[in-house]
């Protein structure tokens, strides 16, 4: 069986976040009751489900993460910090900087994970449902999302005739968390070439799907958070995030 890692995107400057990330980095920003750094709850769900060999993509303010994680192994993990290149932007981009510093390799089974999202999915089903589909990519995805703004409808002289205040979406929307064929790294070599950045959702997963490699969703009703803004991150319930995790933080 491929060895497993977990990758942890926690290099941006979160830019939504300001003020707070001109001092935080954004995946240390605290949650919780217990005030723990978003990030930890990041590193004890890998941990719960098995996956403890763990690699970081870093930049903006990466000694907040160093010096709190170290190598990882006060949470009974191994961590790995890759620094982001100038030179491969992009999602997919610093997963290649990954590839090429040696931290992943194309015999690897990678689950990605957005670091300012909260959540406590079950990883351990999400990878049996990828290897179970022998997929190039799966996507995590939930259903039922509620949109934070309202939504007009008009007629075909744009006249409003009905509005919906925040209503749930018919379609599941992702949430920022996918598992990769190791495979898929070479691929993304080739797609990137001389280029200096590479997304994953924008161009990666559009050329699978164009060359017809399996590409399944997901659907899970976990509760997640995306920790995107300064608004979004004052609604939080710092309660339900303690409760949801419970069995997670031991």
């Amino acid at each position: 069986m491929d060895a497993v890692k977990g990758i942890v995107l926690c290099g941006g400057k979160g830019t939504r976040l300001r003020p707070l990330t001109n001092y935080i980095q954004k995946t240390m920003v605290p949650v919780g009751l217990k005030q723990k750094p978003l990030l930890e709850y990041v590193v004890r769900l890998f941990k719960f489900h098995g996956i403890t060999d763990l690699v970081f993509l870093v930049n903006y303010k990466s000694e907040q993460i160093t010096n709190y994680f170290e190598d990882g192994s006060r949470f009974g993990v191994n961590i790995t910090y890759v620094k982001d290149d100038p030179k491969s932007k992009g999602t997919a981009g610093a997963l290649l900087t990954a590839y090429n510093q040696g931290a992943v390799n194309t015999d690897d089974t990678l689950v990605i994970y957005y670091g300012d999202i909260v959540t406590d999915i079950n990883l351990s089903e999400l990878l049996e449902y990828h290897n179970t589909n022998k997929a190039w990519s799966t996507i995590a995805l939930s259903s039922g999302f509620k949109t934070r703004v309202g939504v007009a409808n008009l007629d075909n002289d744009s006249k409003v005739i009905g509005f919906e205040e925040k209503p749930v979406l018919k379609k599941p929307v992702t949430i920022g968390i996918s598992v990769l064929k190791g495979e898929i790294l070479e691929l993304m070599k080739k797609l990137k070439g001389n280029n200096i950045e590479l997304d994953f959702m924008g161009e990666v997963l559009p050329h699978l799907l164009k060359e017809e490699k399996l590409v399944y969703g997901y659907v899970t009703q976990a509760f997640w958070y995306d920790v995107l803004s300064t608004e979004a991150y004052e609604k939080l319930d710092q309660k339900l995030v303690d409760d949801m995790f419970k069995g997670i933080l031991g």
